[in-house]
């Protein structure tokens, strides 16, 4: 073979490499937007990447999951949103007060969420039947949940008129004027308390019993969430009986 004609035929190899390559699809990035921790975002995150397992998504292998973790300090959570943003990632799976940052964000890149309060009021989708926009997600009842939570203690605990509701910053203000609401219908009174730090938790279980609660409702927070054998261990020591949003304060019980 002529030097010339080897030379083309490399040439040749080369591009068809490069033509190749160039048409393999890229690994899609999943970009996950919490305000809090890697630690406290084990309960949701696990279960996410088992998901994504079962339907044959493997981290490093066929995806990408592009962790971006506020570490408990809500005001990181518009800078870390506006970079999955710039990274254009195939999808942004969030949940609470980050996803309503995600959706306003940006229009395009689709958006996965899970709340506890209605995402329509929360601005997220249009409506539950037709969410329309470029996100969609799952709305768990846990603000839904509150009245009846308030019912099943009336049942159980006839007497009890005083009930603790205990609740944190990202609270969303009209879950507690329907929690209001039921109370008075059912003829309870709310002792209502706020909790952002782990003295504020001692101090709001103290008050609970210094004014003779006969209960305490625990409503849904990312905060509560990562101080889960905390809130289990106050609520042993104040012998006052609780009623969370998730399971897995139960089993810290157990």
């Amino acid at each position: 073979m002529r030097r010339r004609e080897f030379i083309a035929g490399l040439g040749s190899i080369a591009a068809w490499s490069s033509a190749a390559h160039a048409q393999q699809p890229a690994i899609p990035v999943v970009g996950i937007l919490t305000p809090q921790s890697l630690d406290g975002s084990k309960i949701i995150v696990a279960p996410f990447l088992r998901g994504l397992k079962e339907t044959g998504f493997v981290d490093g292998q066929n995806v990408v999951i592009d962790y971006h973790f506020a570490e408990n300090q809500p005001n990181r959570l518009p800078a870390l949103t506006a970079d999955l943003v710039r990274r254009r990632v195939a999808v942004i799976v969030t949940g609470g007060n980050a996803a309503t940052l995600a959706a306003k964000a940006d229009t395009t890149i689709p958006i996965v969420f899970t709340v506890g309060s209605d995402p329509v009021t929360m601005g997220l989708v249009a409506s539950l039947n037709r969410p329309e926009g470029n996100a969609t997600g799952a709305y768990n009842l846990i603000s839904a949940l509150g009245p009846k939570q308030l019912q099943f203690l009336g049942e159980l605990m006839p007497k009890a008129t005083l009930i603790g509701l205990l609740g944190a910053d990202d609270w969303i203000e009209a879950d507690r004027r329907d929690l209001q609401a039921a109370a008075r219908t059912l003829g309870q009174q709310l002792l209502i308390l706020k909790a952002g730090t782990d003295d504020e938790l001692e101090k709001a279980f103290a008050t609970l019993a210094q004014q003779q609660a006969s209960a305490i409702i625990v409503v849904a927070s990312t905060f509560f969430n990562r101080r889960i054998e905390q809130l289990v261990a106050l609520a042993a020591r104040y012998a006052l009986p609780a009623i969370y949003s998730l399971r897995e304060y139960a089993l810290g019980a157990a």
